[in-house]
């Protein structure tokens, strides 16, 4: 993705390298087509395995699939690649490349990687998952809805069909972001199925040296969000402050805390970013300051209720997965919603036209 300076190998595997403070490892196996794999199985190599705890994804077929440009490659579901009597086998031979290449023989958790409409209702994709797990290649299975956010009624209606099979799921989620993933999480709670949310940081604001101005190196993902989205983020940061300093967190910490005291959430994952230029913080002060989060919820409910009104993005953009702005032909991240999506909105009070779509300018 390109998020600020690159590290060199050394550094990066590093960064990596589980410990006591930091024992969870992600990796996604089409993140440099394998080699995100590859280096965290260097770092892993010679560490005792029941000391850490790996979680994988796949999802995405680099190995059949050619890659469209920045929308990156197909999913292993596109009828181009294949039919449903060959999902099982797919999602097996991905898991145990990425495990060969991670240097483990299973993974604590794996997650279904950006699925699109047919990964979220299909049967056979999840008992494909299922079969994995049934087979010792992972401990638990999970789903991972994006890369963008949105997916809200797909979430809600893939946890109500196969919540007895799913551990976990992966959301966007932080102060700054809290719409449209706090709608999935009483589902996820009902299902019985724990949250992991990532962009906690918000594109590195909360780690506080992403500044007014700054510049981003060429092709950093960042550089889809709208124009002055810094000076914003950090505007409405400012009404935390006050809250992180009276409880003894940083901001990033705040965000973490104010993530985790939200039913079903059981995991935070912010980006590590080395931002460009000789001002910003070295990314292993920002490792150390996410490995020193206090594991008691310091905030109280006044103060969430106060974070969530400063950070209110609700409307702020268009939603990817069903969506009742979408009308045509599905697309792999798009697609309209039908009547069984509006009966699971029904079930849990939402309003598409209204929860689900981008305010006007």
């Amino acid at each position: 993705m390109r998020f600020g300076e690159p590290l060199d190998d050394q550094r990066f595997a590093a960064l990596i390298t589980p410990d006591n403070s930091i024992r969870t490892v992600i990796t996604a196996d089409v993140y440099g087509t394998g080699e995100a794999d590859s280096m965290l199985g260097r770092a892993l190599t010679g560490l005792p395995r029941e000391q850490m705890c790996v979680v994988g994804a796949v999802g995405h077929d680099f190995y059949e699939g050619e890659r469209d440009g920045p929308k990156g490659f197909p999913r292993f579901t596109d009828p181009a690649l294949r039919g449903p009597d060959a999902y099982g086998d797919y999602l097996r031979m991905a898991t145990e490349r990425s495990l060969e290449r991670c240097g483990v023989d299973a993974f604590d958790l794996l997650l279904l990687h950006n699925p699109d409409r047919v990964g979220y209702t299909s049967e056979v994709v999840w008992e494909g998952m299922a079969a994995l797990r049934e087979a010792g290649l992972t401990r638990l299975i999970g789903v991972a809805p994006g890369p963008a956010n949105g997916f809200t009624l797909d979430l809600i209606d893939c946890l109500e069909r196969f919540g007895g099979l799913i551990d976990w799921a992966m959301i966007i989620l932080n102060p700054l972001e809290p719409w449209p993933g706090e709608l999935c999480l009483g589902a996820a709670a009902a299902a019985d199925v724990k949250v992991v949310t990532r962009v906690v940081d918000y594109g590195g604001l909360f780690f506080d040296d992403v500044l007014p101005g700054q510049e981003l190196v060429q092709h950093d993902h960042r550089s889809f969000r709208p124009p002055g989205w810094i000076e914003a983020g950090r505007a409405r940061m400012e009404a935390m402050r006050p809250i992180a300093e009276r409880t003894g967190l940083t901001m990033l910490q705040l965000a973490c805390q104010w993530n985790l005291a939200h039913e079903a959430v059981e995991c935070v994952a912010p980006t590590q970013i080395q931002e460009a230029g000789p001002g910003p913080r070295p990314v292993e002060e920002k490792r150390a300051e996410l490995a020193a989060l206090p594991r008691e919820i310091r905030l109280s409910g006044a103060d969430l209720e106060e974070i969530r009104r400063a950070g209110d993005n609700t409307g702020c953009m268009a939603l990817k997965g069903g969506s009742p702005e979408h009308a045509g032909e599905d697309r792999p991240d798009r697609w309209e919603l039908n009547e069984h999506l509006h009966e699971v909105a029904r079930r849990w009070r939402i309003e598409p036209g209204r929860d689900l779509t981008q305010a006007a300018a």
